[in-house]
């Protein structure tokens, strides 16, 4: 399909342009049709590279930028991202466009830059954080939003503006290539650990930008682009819940319109959500973008507008202020269709003003560039190093453990899997190894990843260690397993390395675009722990990987099982780490690890009849429950006094937390609530609160958790957010079905209503050690 173009506009405007280059209502008032439109349309120079987002190849841009930007250009897309580039000369060429926009466009409006960021900066050489999964798996919000800040004073640095993340998506099949990308499987967990990214890399002056608003998850079988069967209630509830904190509290500039159908409605034709819920409830004022293609996919995939310019016009009129990457709708279809009255010209006012705006609040409006682009840029120094490192150390899951781990000082140490040695295992689909450097052969990574083989063998520099690779990650060849089993046969342990290999498109076992239909290991994987089991070698099996797997047959078999959910640059020293036992596992499930495909969908938010019960034959119990991690450690939670008034008031929870153990460690102490009867259906279950703790041995802590009525609210039959009085089950734990502590309380007085700013999150304050 060949790209329609916008003719250039050859008229003069009768409004002479604002002296004032700040005065967006001047600006957009003394503007041209196209002039206008060339501010809501990026422009994306992506080469003749494979294809890095769904159907790329559909579309051709036109040949020259300049051509494009003659009358203006809302946004350059991904500059740094798309092929490998030198940082230092492309913000060199940056700043010479955007000089050159300055200089030859009759408004002088610079282009606003975004960049993918969801692993750190997606650009080579720049540092490669664990996926949002791990994050979730941290529990620890406050180290998110230190990282993202970095990695915004980064992008800041090399003139980008805004940053296509973090990914709000709440977790409802593990089948979804997607996973990866996304936090957790509760809402509550995603919405304070993606709070934090947006208020980390927006206090360094790069715009975050929420994905995917909203239901994307969601989507039918776990299926990339499936329709979406969610009520109003699931909505409600569960998916709008972390954009909702991330608006109202966060400040976020911009949101991502989800590529879903919802109830046969596509997000980006619907003014319900992109204005009645955003905007007109959340009070939302910046911008929304495409995701990418996604206007034009109204008519190509949807099939809900005739063509281009009708696309066009329903995303308008919905709300989508910017067309990314490129201008496929909003150039030449949309200049006609306004042209033919089909679409009213005060929507690309709408939207024109929105993004001027953003510009203005950047700083963009009035810039020259005049100054000179950095001559040093550090995107991988010691500071991301020893980020990425907190926070895959704090991410890793110790599943199972016979007390094998820690390997202290092991003698003969045979490292095994397609994973042990592979560097681009230990990395997500949208870090820039995975995502751009496979359309380019031959090209080196950009940045230094140990592997898990090397880090092990920094590890114990006097163990002997042998390799064997088994098998790759996805193949039917199992030539390679007798080495494998040797190799076991002939050491100490056997650390069995198995997992993902993330990709797009099916290039991958994980990742966008590659989505399973069942949750075995890929390959033949697991014939090759299983062979290695049954040397009798007590086997330490590593899962580096996207998404949880069905393992439950591997946790009564192997000595320790290890989660590492694509753990980063630093990823490989975090899990030898654990394994040494110079780093305390302290990581906890942010998903249920699942013990069938067939039991999904399934959430550990279900209500009763969602679960295991006596009328019907099958189970859906995971083979671990959210929150489960160990440690070497080990902790006693103690004192529970659980304080609760009226259905306004905050419900407040006092427990002790006690090392009982004789190492340093932390726990991750989790508060969870269940309403016994309501006028709606209720999960079994719900995070309302947690708490990462640091405790020396023996040292215990009091912990004092507030918890807001919102954080016990849910939307009744009319559609109101309220808490109901009545009976209430509150406990702390170290897991979802760890209930030792439990009280029940009564919420007393009349159904309260929650409003809007209302306090969204459980406050925790640490009382002084003992």
């Amino acid at each position: 399909m060949s790209q329609t173009t916008a003719q250039p506009d050859t008229s003069t405007s009768t409004v002479a342009v604002p002296e004032d280059p700040t005065d967006v209502a001047g600006l957009v008032a003394s503007m041209t049709l196209e002039e206008k439109l060339a501010q809501i349309v990026g422009f994306w120079d992506k080469g003749d590279g494979d294809a890095v987002a769904p159907l790329q190849g559909a579309f051709v841009e036109p040949k020259s930028l300049h051509d494009v930007a003659a009358s203006g250009l809302g946004h350059l897309t991904r500059v740094y991202g798309t092929r490998p580039v030198d940082p230092l000369e492309r913000a060199r060429w940056l700043w010479d466009f955007q000089r050159w926009i300055v200089s030859s466009t009759r408004h002088g409006i610079p282009a606003l830059v975004h960049e993918e960021c969801l692993t750190g900066l997606s650009a080579w050489g720049a540092a490669t954080y664990p996926t949002p999964l791990a994050w979730g798996a941290t529990f620890d919000p406050d180290l998110v939003t230190e990282a993202a800040a970095l990695v915004g004073r980064s992008m800041r640095q090399l003139g980008v503006h805004q940053g296509l993340a973090p990914v709000l998506d709440v977790v409802r099949d593990p089948r979804w290539g997607r996973v990866e990308e996304a936090i957790s499987e509760d809402p509550y967990l995603v919405a304070t650990v993606g709070t934090g990214y947006v208020v980390g890399l927006q206090s360094a002056g790069i715009h975050a930008t929420l994905k995917h608003f909203v239901g994307y998850s969601a989507s039918q079988a776990g299926r990339n682009f499936a329709p979406v069967h969610a009520g109003p209630r699931e909505l409600e509830d569960v998916l709008l819940v972390p954009f909702e904190m991330a608006v109202v509290e966060g400040g976020a500039r911009s949101v991502m319109h989800s590529y879903s159908e919802i109830d046969g409605v596509p997000v980006a034709a619907d003014p319900t959500l992109l204005t009645g819920v955003l905007r007109e409830r959340w009070g939302f004022d910046g911008t929304v973008v495409a995701d990418y293609f996604g206007v034009a996919f109204l008519a190509l995939l949807h099939h809900v507008a005739a063509d281009l310019g009708d696309a066009a016009g329903q995303a308008l009129l919905a709300g989508v202020d910017v067309e990314l990457p490129t201008g496929d709708a909003y150039l030449g279809p949309l200049a006609a269709a306004v042209r033919s009255g089909a679409v009213d010209e005060s929507l690309v006012d709408r939207a024109c003003t929105r993004a001027l705006e953003q510009k203005a609040e950047l700083g963009l409006l009035g810039a020259t560039f005049e100054d000179e682009p950095p001559t040093e840029v550090d995107l991988d120094g010691p500071e991301h190093r020893a980020l990425a490192a907190r926070l895959a150390e704090e991410s890793v899951v110790l599943l199972s453990n016979d007390g094998t781990l820690p390997l202290a000082a092991p003698r003969r140490v045979a490292v095994l899997g397609p994973n042990a040695d592979r560097l681009a295992a230990l990395l997500g689909c949208y870090a820039f190894v995975n995502h751009v450097i496979p359309q380019h052969p031959g090209t080196e990574p950009g940045i230094e990843v140990p592997t898990v083989l090397e880090a092990l063998t920094g590890e114990w520099p006097d163990v002997q260690v042998r390799f064997a690779r088994g098998c790759e990650v996805d193949s039917d060849d199992v030539t390679g397993i007798e080495e494998a089993v040797t190799a076991a046969r002939e050491a100490e342990v056997a650390v069995l390395v198995v997992g993902d290999s993330s990709g797009l498109f099916g290039r991958g076992t994980s990742g966008e675009g590659c989505d399973r239909d069942d949750l075995e290991l890929p390959g033949v994987q697991r014939r090759l722990v299983e062979e290695v089991v049954a040397t009798g070698t007590p086997v330490v099996l590593v899962l580096v990987t996207g998404r949880p797997y069905a393992v439950d047959w591997a946790l009564g078999s192997c000595a320790a099982v290890v989660q590492a959910f694509f753990p980063g640059e630093e990823g490989a020293g975090a899990v030898a780490g654990v394994l040494s036992g110079r780093v305390n596992p302290s990581g906890h499930l942010p998903v249920s690890m699942p013990r069938s495909a067939g039991s999904q969908p399934y959430t550990y938010l279900h209500p009763a009849l969602g679960g295991d019960s006596d009328v019907t034959n099958l189970s859906s119990r995971p083979a671990l429950p959210f929150g489960h991690g160990l440690s070497y450690t080990t902790f006693e939670l103690t004192d529970l006094d659980v304080l609760a008034g009226s259905t306004a008031d905050d419900v407040v929870v006092r427990v002790r937390v006690h090392n009982t153990g004789d190492r340093p460690g932390d726990d991750v102490v989790q508060l969870y609530a269940r309403d016994l009867v309501a006028s709606v259906t209720r999960p079994v279950a719900q995070l309302v609160g947690y708490a990462r703790v640091r405790l020396a041995a023996g040292e215990s802590r009091t912990l004092t958790l507030r918890v807001p009525p919102s954080r016990l609210s849910f939307t009744v039959r009319d559609g109101r957010r309220v808490v109901e009085p009545g009976e209430v089950e509150v406990w702390v734990g170290d897991c979802v079905t760890d209930r030792r502590q439990l009280r029940t309380v009564m919420l007393t007085g009349g159904v309260h209503e929650v409003a809007l700013h209302d306090p969204r999150r459980t406050t925790v304050e640490v009382g002084t050690g003992i």
